[in-house]
């Protein structure tokens, strides 16, 4: 339904259904990269916990793709803004 315009806003705003898309689709890259998240800061919690040098080094990279998802995410949301004004 590319082009459609959709209201319900509430106050009677219309949203245009490409913007639509383009919000959904990047709450869903958000959602999927905050539960990878997720699933890092386990791993790195469970590394912490072990104390196991080898562990410990890998946490290393587990917290540098963890700090690359959050970039990730703010770009998004920078992206979702910069779509509604």
């Amino acid at each position: 339904m590319e082009g459609d315009t959709f209201s319900g806003l509430g106050n009677g705003t219309q949203i245009d259904g490409k913007i639509l898309q383009t919000f959904q689709k990047n709450f869903v890259q958000v959602q999927n990269i905050l539960d990878q998240n997720r699933l890092l800061i386990n791993e790195i919690n469970q590394n912490h916990e072990s104390k196991i040098p080898d562990n410990l080094s890998r946490n290393v990279g587990l917290i540098r793709e963890l700090n690359n998802n959050i970039r990730r995410v703010v770009d998004l949301y920078a992206d979702l803004s910069s779509s509604f004004t």
